[in-house]
């Protein structure tokens, strides 16, 4: 199928990038679903509404959602007790939209309208100062659509800047051990300068 294809199936995703499916996003269960490695009825946060769409879609019946991977949930979005959060930061590695502001030994907050309740930070945090807490029931399609999208372009941009920092780590490392291997290459000739004059200086005495 097409790269279209793709992109509405993607579309009708939830986008709370969330795992469930057994694909690490979204787009990777899009991709899986048009290869044919995966079932259209993976998604618990999409639910059945979400199933029946790409069913649709891509013109295929329409299956009950696989409880293998979960229940469709109430949205929700995760909670931080800032008072008993130690500031380990590992939460906001594991938000995959970039949801939570803190930074090492301060305390964590998470920007409710950005959160999309994939509760992937619950389990990294050593302290348990994370709950989720329910969403305020909206059924607009409008505001659903608005909120899934700007969780994937959250998700994209965070995606591109995990890219971008490795890169520029790389970057960094290769620049270091260039000076260091022209740092040991100068230290090497002025061995061998300081070697060369004693022993022009031992044959003059």
């Amino acid at each position: 199928m097409s790269e279209n294809i793709v992109e509405e199936i993607n579309s009708i995703l939830p986008q709370t990038q969330c795992g469930q499916c057994n694909y690490s996003g979204c787009k990777p269960y899009a991709i899986a679903i048009t290869q044919g490695k995966a079932d259209i009825n993976q998604c618990p946060p999409g639910g059945e509404k979400g199933i029946l769409k790409i069913a649709k879609l891509i013109g295929v019946d329409f299956k009950p959602l696989n409880e293998e991977y979960g229940i469709t949930k109430p949205k929700s979005f995760a909670f931080i007790n800032e008072e008993a959060c130690i500031g380990c930061t590992l939460c906001i590695s594991a938000c995959p939209v970039d949801a939570i502001l803190g930074a090492t030994k301060k305390m964590h907050t998470v920007i409710e309208e950005e959160c999309t309740g994939c509760d992937l930070c619950l389990s990294p945090c050593p302290v348990d100062c994370i709950e989720m807490l329910p969403v305020k029931a909206d059924d607009n399609e409008i505001f659903v659509q608005n909120r899934s999208n700007l969780a994937r372009s959250r998700y994209e941009f965070r995606l591109e800047r995990i890219k971008r920092d490795k890169k520029e780590a790389n970057a960094k490392r290769k620049l270091l051990s260039s000076t260091r291997e022209k740092s040991k290459l100068i230290n090497e000739k002025r061995k061998s300068i300081t070697e060369a004059l004693a022993r022009i200086k031992k044959n003059e005495s």
